[in-house]
């Protein structure tokens, strides 16, 4: 049974920062791209990062570069998501997802399992 359990979702204050998590297991981790996405009420579900089996290549949204790190440590089949300078428009449902793609390939349907989101919430 795989499964990907997010956390560290929250409220937070425009420019604040939180970190998220993402806890694998029933899988190689350290076999599969790994990519976080997110969705914002009335909008499409985006890739905002993702990060290759060895962490050596990395995605990033335009709207988060330079804010957003994404990061992984096999030992632990975690990957996590930094997120400073947190806006408004960050609010979304964030989604963790495990691929078999190459990290710079965001389509949705080159990742197999999901995880069931974690709300963040950035205030003015």
């Amino acid at each position: 049974q795989v499964q990907l359990v997010e956390s560290g979702g929250g409220l937070v204050q425009a420019g604040g920062s939180l970190r998220l998590s993402c806890a694998a297991s029933g899988l190689t981790f350290n076999e599969r791209t790994m990519g976080w996405f997110r969705q914002a009420p009335g909008k499409k579900r985006e890739c905002v990062a993702a990060i290759s089996w060895s962490g050596i290549y990395k995605y990033y949204a335009d709207s988060v570069k330079g804010r957003f790190t994404i990061s992984r440590d096999n030992a632990k089949s975690t990957v996590y998501l930094q997120m400073n300078s947190l806006k408004p428009e960050d609010t979304a449902v964030y989604y963790c997802a495990a691929g078999l793609g190459a990290a710079y390939d965001t389509a949705e349907a080159k990742y197999d399992y999901w995880g069931q989101g974690t709300q963040v919430t950035v205030s003015s």
